[in-house]
Protein backbone atom coordinates (compact mmCIF):
# COMPACT_ATOMS: atom_id res chain seq x y z
CA UNK A 1 0.00 0.00 0.00
CA UNK A 2 1.65 3.14 -0.74
CA UNK A 3 0.28 6.72 -1.10
CA UNK A 4 2.65 9.01 -3.42
CA UNK A 5 2.59 12.55 -4.72
CA UNK A 6 3.88 13.26 -7.75
CA UNK A 7 5.51 16.63 -8.74
CA UNK A 8 5.81 16.81 -12.46
CA UNK A 9 2.94 19.31 -12.58
CA UNK A 10 2.52 21.80 -16.12
CA UNK A 11 2.84 25.12 -14.66
CA UNK A 12 -0.58 26.05 -15.95
CA UNK A 13 -2.54 23.56 -13.70
CA UNK A 14 -4.03 25.01 -11.09
CA UNK A 15 -2.74 22.98 -8.17
CA UNK A 16 -5.78 24.02 -5.83
CA UNK A 17 -8.79 22.82 -8.14
CA UNK A 18 -8.19 18.61 -8.19
CA UNK A 19 -10.72 16.25 -9.18
CA UNK A 20 -10.33 12.81 -6.62
CA UNK A 21 -11.30 9.63 -8.59
CA UNK A 22 -11.57 5.97 -7.00
CA UNK A 23 -9.93 3.19 -9.54
CA UNK A 24 -10.37 0.00 -9.19
CA UNK A 25 -9.20 -2.57 -11.17
CA UNK A 26 -9.06 -7.03 -11.34
CA UNK A 27 -7.10 -9.25 -12.41
CA UNK A 28 -8.58 -13.16 -12.87
CA UNK A 29 -6.34 -16.08 -12.40
CA UNK A 30 -6.46 -19.80 -12.27
CA UNK A 31 -4.87 -20.91 -8.70
CA UNK A 32 -1.86 -23.04 -9.37
CA UNK A 33 -1.35 -23.95 -5.57
CA UNK A 34 -3.29 -25.43 -2.85
CA UNK A 35 -2.67 -25.21 0.49
CA UNK A 36 -4.35 -27.91 2.82
CA UNK A 37 -5.28 -28.37 6.34
CA UNK A 38 -5.33 -31.29 8.11
CA UNK A 39 -4.78 -33.31 11.19
CA UNK A 40 -5.31 -36.22 13.90
CA UNK A 41 -7.75 -35.93 17.14
CA UNK A 42 -6.95 -38.48 19.91
CA UNK A 43 -9.51 -38.96 22.86
CA UNK A 44 -9.15 -41.11 26.10
CA UNK A 45 -8.07 -41.04 30.09
CA UNK A 46 -4.35 -41.58 30.06
CA UNK A 47 -2.37 -38.64 28.70
CA UNK A 48 0.61 -40.40 27.74
CA UNK A 49 -1.44 -42.97 25.51
CA UNK A 50 -3.44 -40.37 24.29
CA UNK A 51 -0.05 -38.55 23.10
CA UNK A 52 1.47 -41.55 22.08
CA UNK A 53 -1.64 -43.08 19.78
CA UNK A 54 -1.80 -39.08 18.03
CA UNK A 55 1.75 -39.87 17.07
CA UNK A 56 1.72 -42.74 15.81
CA UNK A 57 -1.29 -42.59 13.63
CA UNK A 58 0.35 -38.66 12.65
CA UNK A 59 3.39 -40.79 11.63
CA UNK A 60 1.47 -42.89 9.45
CA UNK A 61 -0.66 -40.25 7.80
CA UNK A 62 2.82 -38.60 7.03
CA UNK A 63 4.09 -41.49 5.49
CA UNK A 64 1.49 -42.15 3.23
CA UNK A 65 1.70 -38.47 1.68
CA UNK A 66 5.29 -38.96 1.59
CA UNK A 67 4.43 -41.85 -0.40
CA UNK A 68 2.29 -39.69 -2.88
CA UNK A 69 6.13 -38.25 -3.49
CA UNK A 70 5.46 -34.95 -1.15
CA UNK A 71 8.46 -33.53 0.01
CA UNK A 72 9.01 -33.74 3.70
CA UNK A 73 9.87 -29.68 3.62
CA UNK A 74 5.91 -29.25 2.29
CA UNK A 75 4.54 -31.50 5.17
CA UNK A 76 4.22 -28.37 8.31
CA UNK A 77 2.81 -28.71 11.81
CA UNK A 78 0.29 -25.43 12.31
CA UNK A 79 -1.25 -26.53 15.42
CA UNK A 80 -0.50 -28.65 18.02
CA UNK A 81 -2.44 -28.61 21.60
CA UNK A 82 -3.52 -30.82 24.13
CA UNK A 83 -6.70 -30.18 26.24
CA UNK A 84 -8.62 -31.50 29.34
CA UNK A 85 -12.50 -32.37 28.82
CA UNK A 86 -15.23 -31.96 31.39
CA UNK A 87 -18.54 -32.73 31.82
CA UNK A 88 -20.78 -30.23 33.91
CA UNK A 89 -23.59 -32.44 36.05
CA UNK A 90 -25.55 -30.86 38.73
CA UNK A 91 -23.49 -28.23 38.58
CA UNK A 92 -19.93 -30.36 39.32
CA UNK A 93 -16.92 -30.54 36.60
CA UNK A 94 -16.60 -34.32 36.08
CA UNK A 95 -12.67 -34.90 34.05
CA UNK A 96 -13.72 -36.71 30.65
CA UNK A 97 -10.09 -37.37 29.55
CA UNK A 98 -7.73 -35.69 27.22
CA UNK A 99 -7.85 -34.57 23.94
CA UNK A 100 -4.70 -33.73 21.60
CA UNK A 101 -5.12 -32.38 18.39
CA UNK A 102 -2.49 -32.37 15.43
CA UNK A 103 -3.17 -30.38 12.44
CA UNK A 104 0.06 -30.13 9.80
CA UNK A 105 -0.84 -28.18 6.55
CA UNK A 106 0.24 -29.70 3.15
CA UNK A 107 1.18 -27.73 0.02
CA UNK A 108 1.27 -28.83 -3.54
CA UNK A 109 1.60 -27.17 -6.47
CA UNK A 110 0.26 -30.13 -8.46
CA UNK A 111 -3.84 -29.02 -8.00
CA UNK A 112 -5.05 -31.71 -9.17
CA UNK A 113 -3.79 -33.99 -6.20
CA UNK A 114 -5.59 -31.91 -3.56
CA UNK A 115 -8.48 -34.96 -3.35
CA UNK A 116 -5.89 -37.79 -3.59
CA UNK A 117 -3.91 -35.94 -1.00
CA UNK A 118 -7.22 -35.72 1.55
CA UNK A 119 -8.19 -39.39 0.97
CA UNK A 120 -5.10 -40.67 1.10
CA UNK A 121 -3.94 -38.58 4.83
CA UNK A 122 -8.05 -39.51 5.93
CA UNK A 123 -7.61 -43.43 4.67
CA UNK A 124 -4.67 -43.49 6.97
CA UNK A 125 -5.83 -42.22 10.06
CA UNK A 126 -6.58 -38.59 9.82
CA UNK A 127 -9.84 -37.64 11.10
CA UNK A 128 -10.14 -33.87 11.01
CA UNK A 129 -9.70 -32.03 7.90
CA UNK A 130 -10.31 -28.23 8.21
CA UNK A 131 -10.22 -27.12 4.40
CA UNK A 132 -8.32 -26.80 1.37
CA UNK A 133 -7.36 -22.92 0.25
CA UNK A 134 -6.14 -22.06 -3.66
CA UNK A 135 -3.40 -19.36 -3.93
CA UNK A 136 -1.06 -18.12 -6.38
CA UNK A 137 2.30 -18.73 -6.58
CA UNK A 138 3.67 -15.31 -8.42
CA UNK A 139 0.56 -13.57 -6.80
CA UNK A 140 2.69 -10.27 -7.01
CA UNK A 141 2.71 -10.16 -10.84
CA UNK A 142 -1.48 -10.50 -11.13
CA UNK A 143 -1.17 -7.53 -7.80
CA UNK A 144 0.76 -5.26 -10.00
CA UNK A 145 -1.73 -6.12 -13.14
CA UNK A 146 -4.65 -5.19 -11.00
CA UNK A 147 -2.87 -1.92 -9.99
CA UNK A 148 -1.58 -1.24 -13.46
CA UNK A 149 -5.80 -1.20 -14.63
CA UNK A 150 -6.96 0.69 -11.40
CA UNK A 151 -4.62 3.28 -12.46
CA UNK A 152 -5.64 3.26 -16.04
CA UNK A 153 -9.58 3.27 -14.56
CA UNK A 154 -9.37 6.21 -12.64
CA UNK A 155 -7.52 8.22 -15.56
CA UNK A 156 -10.51 7.34 -17.58
CA UNK A 157 -13.08 8.33 -14.56
CA UNK A 158 -11.42 11.93 -14.17
CA UNK A 159 -11.43 12.56 -18.03
CA UNK A 160 -15.17 11.84 -18.06
CA UNK A 161 -16.23 14.16 -15.22
CA UNK A 162 -13.48 16.77 -16.55
CA UNK A 163 -15.53 16.26 -19.99
CA UNK A 164 -18.96 16.46 -18.05
CA UNK A 165 -17.58 19.94 -16.50
CA UNK A 166 -16.17 21.10 -19.75
CA UNK A 167 -12.96 21.92 -18.31
CA UNK A 168 -9.01 20.39 -18.89
CA UNK A 169 -6.99 18.28 -16.38
CA UNK A 170 -3.58 16.75 -16.36
CA UNK A 171 -3.72 13.24 -17.61
CA UNK A 172 -1.21 12.33 -15.13
CA UNK A 173 -2.45 12.14 -11.06
CA UNK A 174 -0.70 14.18 -8.95
CA UNK A 175 -1.08 11.77 -5.55
CA UNK A 176 -2.04 8.07 -6.34
CA UNK A 177 -3.34 6.35 -2.62
CA UNK A 178 -3.92 2.64 -2.98
CA UNK A 179 -6.79 1.71 -0.51
CA UNK A 180 -6.81 -2.05 0.86
CA UNK A 181 -7.51 -4.50 -1.50
CA UNK A 182 -9.02 -8.15 -1.30
CA UNK A 183 -8.00 -11.02 -3.31
CA UNK A 184 -11.57 -13.26 -3.64
CA UNK A 185 -10.93 -16.89 -3.27
CA UNK A 186 -13.27 -19.36 -3.39
CA UNK A 187 -14.85 -20.23 0.22
CA UNK A 188 -12.37 -22.39 2.03
CA UNK A 189 -13.98 -26.46 1.51
CA UNK A 190 -14.52 -29.09 3.61
CA UNK A 191 -13.46 -32.23 1.77
CA UNK A 192 -15.81 -35.70 2.75
CA UNK A 193 -14.17 -38.22 5.07
CA UNK A 194 -14.23 -40.87 2.58
CA UNK A 195 -11.38 -42.89 1.22
CA UNK A 196 -13.55 -44.93 -1.21
CA UNK A 197 -13.10 -42.48 -4.24
CA UNK A 198 -11.04 -39.39 -5.20
CA UNK A 199 -12.89 -36.38 -3.51
CA UNK A 200 -13.88 -34.34 -6.40
CA UNK A 201 -11.95 -30.88 -5.52
CA UNK A 202 -12.86 -27.86 -8.15
CA UNK A 203 -10.38 -24.33 -7.58
CA UNK A 204 -12.45 -22.67 -9.73
CA UNK A 205 -10.30 -18.88 -10.19
CA UNK A 206 -9.51 -16.08 -8.23
CA UNK A 207 -9.76 -12.56 -8.58
CA UNK A 208 -7.09 -10.41 -6.98
CA UNK A 209 -8.63 -6.90 -6.93
CA UNK A 210 -6.87 -3.39 -6.20
CA UNK A 211 -8.44 -0.36 -6.02
CA UNK A 212 -6.88 3.30 -5.32
CA UNK A 213 -7.66 7.12 -5.15
CA UNK A 214 -6.44 9.57 -7.83
CA UNK A 215 -6.08 13.09 -7.61
CA UNK A 216 -5.78 15.39 -10.51
CA UNK A 217 -5.41 18.99 -11.50
CA UNK A 218 -7.41 21.30 -13.26
CA UNK A 219 -5.71 22.90 -16.43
Amino acid sequence: MYDHQFHHEHASCEQLYTIQVEGEGQVTASPDRAIITLGVITEGMQLRTVQADNAAVTAQVIQSLRQLNIPQEQIQTVDYRIESEYDYIDGKQIFRGYKVTHNFQITTDNIGQAGIIVDTAVANGANNVAGIRYTLTNADLYEKQALSLAVRNAVGKAGAIAQAMSITIDPTPVRVQELPSTSLTPQPMSAALKASAVTPLSPGQLTITASLLAWFNRC
